[in-house]
């Protein structure tokens, strides 16, 4: 198989630029290019348990041949992880490692430990330097880019949180190499996500180099570094997601209802409720005559393809009820003064925010979707 080259995205916030490395064997050069970039800093790496098995003595080796000082906080695996408890853990692990304001928290894991620890980043010592060592490919193209970090809420997923933006991203594609499929699968709908909102030819692309991109051929790397490309040009024009940002959330409005019906539990991963919700949202544009139907039948069939779930029926662990997703879609963190805003699309790359979506058309459309 041809070898795989190092990519390069920069975001250029003005006094806050960072690079996104993509490529293999970033975890053992990570020490140097660490200590390079950040002389006489110590580190604290925030993990979860599965990584700590998988990735994190790969890290470790690499600092200490770097001579770097650092020291371990573990949290468990797992979504429930977002929480306040945990963040106290991982705040007060810094602290206790005596950690001061110059050094860096390194988050070594997927989007739930990069959330974690860039938010415990963000409040530690009333703000610390981190660097994102994403490990799961919805991680390496969506959560370690842009500076969102947060915690669940019981009344909803990500409600709770600060955007402080990383010093350094390093994506090393070896790591994707241990996921599981389901995960791997679920971090896909991330990808096609970049196509649906606005770039057909990439989704198109995809159609034609998915089986590649899930084998681990060079179009893996050439799909990751596109969608942060993409995700890169979103957060530029609006870092704070107060208007185009928010076209990064098609789907997520379904879908961060989905996950909080189901207890952010293994029922259903992230990038699977995002990957239902991008065709609910596909569906009930077409519903509203916005969107050709076949665009949705196209979109539905590219997902299945990649092995994700698409209707609110394929969710294992019984039937989810209307009520309690109309409520958790009115906490959705798009509503403003109780409106709800939803991102619709006109078809595959044409996706746009719709503001003061009529409830009623919301309910009666998951009606009929559950039962589908």
């Amino acid at each position: 198989m041809p070898s795989t080259p190092l990519h390069t995205v920069h975001v250029p916030l003005e006094g806050r630029a960072y690079d996104i490395l993509i490529g293999k064997g970033l975890l053992e050069s990570a020490g140097e290019r660490l200590k390079a970039q950040f002389p006489g800093r110590r580190f604290g790496i925030v993990t979860d348990t599965a990584v700590a098995k998988a990735q994190l003595p790969r890290l470790a080796a690499s600092l200490d041949t770097a001579g770097l000082t650092h020291a371990t906080i573990t949290v468990p695996n797992g979504e429930a992880s977002k929480s306040f408890a945990r963040l106290n853990e991982v705040v007060e692990g810094i602290l206790a490692a005596r950690l001061e304001r110059g050094d860096i928290i390194i988050a070594l894991g997927g989007g739930v430990v990069g959330d974690l620890a860039g938010f415990a980043a963000a409040v530690a010592r009333r703000g610390m330097d981190f660097v994102q060592v994403p490990t799961s490919l919805l991680a390496q193209v969506d959560s370690s880019v842009g500076g969102k970090t947060g915690i669940n809420s019981p009344h909803g997923k990500n409600l709770i949180g600060a955007f402080h933006q990383p010093k350094l991203v390093l994506a090393d594609l070896d790591a994707l190499d241990t996921l599981p499929p389901r995960e791997f699968a679920a971090g896909y709908a991330e990808v096609a996500k970049y196509g649906l909102i606005d770039d057909e030819a990439y989704f198109f692309w995809l159609e034609e180099n998915r089986r590649e991109i899930f084998e681990g051929g060079p179009a893996r790397a050439e799909a990751i570094a596109r969608a942060c490309a993409a995700k890169t040009r979103f957060v530029l024009a609006d870092e704070k997601e107060t208007g185009v940002r928010a076209l990064l959330n098609l789907g997520h409005t379904f879908g961060h209802a989905l996950e909080t019906a189901t207890g952010y539990s293994d029922r259903l991963l992230h990038g699977e409720g995002v990957a239902i919700g991008m065709a609910l949202a596909h569906a009930f544009s077409a519903r509203k005559g916005l969107a050709p139907s076949q665009d949705t039948t196209r979109v539905i069939a590219h997902l299945q393809a990649a092995g994700l779930p698409t209707r609110i029926g394929d969710i294992p662990g019984g039937r989810l009820e209307l009520d309690e997703l109309m409520t958790n879609i009115a906490q959705d963190k798009k509503v403003v003064r109780g409106a709800l805003t939803f991102i619709l699309t006109r078809g595959i790359g044409k996706a746009f925010i719709e503001k003061n979506v009529d409830p009623a058309d919301v309910r009666a459309f998951l009606a009929e979707a559950i039962e589908a």
